[in-house]
């Protein structure tokens, strides 16, 4: 299915939300929960998936491997189905970046962290993709269970904090697991043991690294929820022991 066109603008910068500009007759299609405004005449329905399956069977096989993402296994569709062009804005659920990518310009195909998908032009299949080796099953954490977007419209990913885009060329990149937003191209994509026992265990950067080798484009994201979130508790829990 061809992607509908759709016009945007990204508004703020460290908190930032997308805008989308929605002709009539143009639909898009958005995780639970990421819309902020929308103006009238725009119609919205929740529906089981992206909409791309062609049978039930179909529907149900891609409900389940949305379960095993951990995502809703419901995406709303919101549809222009007046005479006049509309807007709608999306925002994360917490503060950082959106990314907004063309999938005609890299190569139909897309490979994100699960959770990074915001919302993508109707015509773009929201899929899973596990990775090959065990280890990246067992250790990669984050990094087992990726989205694959494929199409030939426009996706948004958000990401935490800020946001480097980094082009290998058959060359090899090292990151910490949650930092990795999505890949595209020819890459391979591993998890490998940060150091020696010392490095591992009083280091402070983790047991395991993210590897991508190969020619394509690694986005990467400074401050990931999970870095946010455990910052937030331990100064909770520190709080909680100086009051006592």
């Amino acid at each position: 299915m061809k992607s509908h066109p759709i016009d945007f603008k990204i508004i703020g910068h460290d908190i930032q939300m997308v805008e989308i500009q929605l002709d009539p007759g143009e639909t898009i299609i958005a995780e639970a929960g990421a819309m902020t405004y929308l103006e009238q005449d725009i119609d919205f329905k929740t529906r089981m998936g992206d909409g791309s399956a062609s049978s039930m069977m179909g529907s149900l096989f891609n409900i389940g491997k949305r379960m095993l993402t951990g995502e809703s296994l419901f995406l709303t569709h919101f549809t222009n189905t007046g005479h006049s062009s509309r807007h709608i804005a999306f925002s994360a659920p917490f503060p950082g970046s959106i990314i907004p990518l063309n999938l005609a310009e890299l190569g139909g195909e897309v490979i994100c962290q699960k959770h990074s998908f915001l919302c993508a032009a109707r015509g773009t299949q929201v899929d899973i993709a596990f990775q090959k080796r065990l280890s990246s099953g067992f250790f990669g954490g984050e990094g087992f269970i990726l989205q694959r977007l494929r199409g030939d419209g426009m996706v948004f990913v958000h990401a935490g904090g800020s946001v480097i885009e980094k082009q290998l060329k058959d060359s090899t990149l090292y990151l910490d697991t949650g930092c990795l937003v999505g890949f595209r191209g020819d890459i391979d994509y591993n998890i490998k043991l940060s150091g020696g026992l010392k490095s591992m265990f009083f280091g402070g950067e983790g047991l395991f690294l993210a590897k991508l080798k190969g020619t394509g484009s690694v986005w990467i994201q400074s401050m990931p929820f999970s870095r946010l979130a455990e910052r937030i508790l331990a100064h909770s829990s520190n709080r909680e022991q100086g009051e006592e």
